[in-house]
């Protein structure tokens, strides 16, 4: 599935790493990042989910939440928030449902092997429920301080 801005974001329920689940419509009224990464504990995405704690503050200011979604189980994200102090929850994905609905499950190609994978990405859900900003194929560096530029632009 391609979601493009301006669709509807696509509904979900997903397990937390506080216990429970959290759905999309849940959250409605709120701004939301939802940020797909491909494994807890590995460089990038340690970065990067450092990357958005360190700004959840100026997030939650915007009246805006951040999760992160990977396939790792809950005890693994417990785990890696644990480990890495991380502020903002994290979501798994363990059936990749809902990296499919957004596009970021797909086929992968690294030395000369391919296989199925988690993309990399950012989306940006308006109070609405609709996409304001994406961002595919993320590149980790500066990647949460584009987010928040985007979402301070959004808000005026």
């Amino acid at each position: 599935m391609t979601l493009t801005v301006g669709d509807k974001a696509p509904d979900f329920t997903l397990p937390t790493d506080g216990g429970g689940n959290l759905s999309l419509k849940d959250l409605k009224g709120k701004k939301v990042v939802l940020y797909f990464y491909p494994k807890d504990d590995t460089p990038g995405c340690t970065t990067e989910s450092k990357d958005f704690s360190a700004l959840k503050g100026e997030f939650d200011a915007l009246n805006c939440t951040v999760w992160g979604c990977s396939t790792d189980s809950v005890r693994r994200q417990c785990n890696f928030r644990d480990k890495q102090e991380l502020t903002v929850p994290l979501l798994a994905d363990e059936d990749q449902v809902v990296h499919a609905v957004f596009g970021t499950w797909q086929e992968k190609k690294n030395y000369g092997r391919t296989y199925m994978g988690t993309v990399r990405s950012t989306f940006l859900v308006d109070p609405q429920g609709n996409l304001a900003a994406a961002w595919p194929k993320v590149r980790v560096k500066g990647h949460a301080d584009d987010v928040l530029a985007k979402l301070k632009e959004l808000v005026g």
